[in-house]
Formats: structure tokens, sequence, C-alpha cells
């Protein structure tokens, strides 16, 4: 035994705190687990530290013969033992994760446990989550969602206050902004009216319809031509998803300036044969403007030609 005791003096084990080790689980006691890290002492697993979810069993989180990582949380003590955790170390790999998949903009699932008067509280990678009640889909009865899992995208995540805010909202808008394609014809409805424009649910993602796109004609107010809760048709002007916008635009139905103006209902009527008909138009033009330019250029060439025949002759 001594020979054995100075064999292991001879090593110089160097465990510190922060450090992740191997070892293989030796033996369960009342308290915890005691680990086989290599060392003079085996390590200690107190039973809080076994598992990162509450109310796992002590020889489930930690098989006795099982071999498994741990991050030392103390450094070893007057008989060369250390303190190990396996909560911990899920806790930092959990952190790692999350980190990752915010910085990617991936979408989690989080498991609602609890609510409070803000929203819900829940578990995404076995951490807590908080999904303010303005960002759920369900912000009316809350009760009905615990016990759900929600699909959901960042909005805050930061290491240091150990704080994780989601949104379920926000994933769902960038889901509907995904199907929406430029030039498209969508129905809308009026939700709000600004002196600068109007807004538009697009099922669930509201657009802008901005005055400068409503008519080819000035217009001098947008209440008076325009009501909350009107259906209307729009043509999608511009998208941009990274910052979930969309911006809308009418005039390209109208056959004639300020015809939206005069008689909306008309031009909402047929509005996928006035957007066909404008699109051909600018088709046309394009390709009129095409062969101008392939003319001008076939021109500048021939003139070119000439005065470097006529050079060669002189």
């Amino acid at each position: 035994m001594e020979d054995f005791e100075k064999a292991l003096d001879q090593h110089d084990y160097q465990f510190n705190r922060g450090q992740t080790v191997k070892g293989k689980v030796s033996e369960h006691t009342s308290e915890g687990a005691y680990i086989d890290i290599g060392g003079k002492s085996p390590g200690f697993v107190p039973s809080a530290e076994a598992n990162l979810r509450i109310g796992v069993s002590l020889s489930e989180s930690l098989p006795l013969g099982e071999e498994l990582d741990f991050l030392i949380v103390r450094e070893q003590n007057e008989d060369g033992q250390v303190t190990l955790s396996r909560r911990q170390l899920s806790i930092k790999k959990a952190w790692e994760n999350i980190l990752e998949l915010y910085e990617n903009g991936n979408t989690v699932q989080i498991k609602i446990t609890n609510l409070n008067k803000g929203g819900v509280i829940g578990e995404v990678e076995g951490l807590r989550g908080f999904i303010p009640r303005s960002h759920l889909l369900e912000r009316d009865d809350l009760d009905s969602l615990v016990g759900q899992t929600l699909s959901a995208n960042f909005l805050e995540v930061n290491r240091d206050t150990n704080k994780i805010v989601l949104s379920q909202r926000q994933l769902a808008k960038a889901a509907a902004i995904s199907k929406l394609t430029k030039g498209g014809l969508v129905d809308g409805v009026v939700v709000k009216i600004q002196p600068y424009g109007v807004f538009i649910d697009l099922d669930g993602v509201t657009g802008l319809l901005h005055i400068k796109q409503v008519s080819n004609a000035r217009i001098e107010s947008l209440e008076s031509l325009f009501t909350v809760g009107q259906e209307l048709k729009v043509v999608v002007f511009e998208v941009d998803e990274y910052k979930n916008r969309v911006s809308l635009i009418t005039k390209i139905l109208e056959s004639y300036p300020g015809e939206i103006i005069e008689n909306t209902a008309d031009v909402m009527s047929n509005a996928q044969e006035r957007l066909e008909n404008a699109l051909l138009a600018q088709q046309q033009q394009r390709e009129e403007q095409a062969a101008a330019q392939a003319l001008a250029a076939a021109e500048e060439a021939q003139q070119v030609s000439e005065a470097e025949e006529e050079e060669i002759i002189n």
C-alpha cells in the first residue's frame, strides 16, 4: 500500500477549479457520489450537483461504473479531494449551445413550466427562459400554455445576468414574411393610419403603405381615403427579412393618376388583372429600352468603324 501511495505522490496531479475532468462513478452515499478521477483521493459530487434537472435520482444521474465528464467546482482539500459537478458542467455547455444558437439566429423549443404577470417561463436547452406576454401568440389565456412546447427565437441572451428572453410572435412574423414575394398581390386589413402612411396587416405581418406609394396623384389626407378595418388588395413592393419590414404599393394598380382616390372599390375589384397589365407594360418598356440601347450602341460602333475606315483611306 505504501508503494502505491509513493507512486501516486510521484505524479503531479493538477486539479484546478473550472477544469473539466473525466471520471468513473465508484460509490453512492446518502449525500452524493464518489468519482475516480485518477487522483490520490476520489472526487466527490454532492447530490445537488448530480444533474441539471430537479427530481432525478442519483443512481439515474450517475450510474455506478459509468465514465462521465465533470467540472471541478472546488479545488483539493487537505485530503486531496476535489468537489465535482455534473450540473454546473451541463449549465456551462447549455450556455455555449444557447449562445451559438443565438448568434446563428436559430429557432429553439421552449417547454413552458410556469407563468407570471409579465409572460411565461420555460426550459430551453436546460436553462430558464422567458417569453413576454407581448411576444406570445396566445396572450389572454396564459394558463393554457403551461406544459406546452413552443417554437421561438431569441430576443436577448446575456450570460453575465443569466438572462434569456425569447419571442414566439417574432418567429411567426419571420415565417410569414418569408412567404411574401416582391411584386405579389396580397390581401390585407388596415390596422393603423398615420400622416405618412397606412399600416396593413397581412395575416400576421404588418406592412407599410407609404403615402407616396398609394397613388400617382397627390393625396391630402390618408384618413379621408382609408379607415381602420378596411380590407385592401396591395402589392408587395419590398421585403427586408433582416429587419422584418414589408413595404407595400397600390399606385401600380391605377389606370391613371388619382384613380384610387376617386374610386378605390373599382381598383380593388380587378386588382389582379390590373397588376398583370402593369407588369406586362413594365416588361415591354424594359424591352423597348434595351432595344433602344442596343440600337444606339450599334450606331456608335458603325460610326467608329466608318471613321477608322476613312482614316485608313486617307
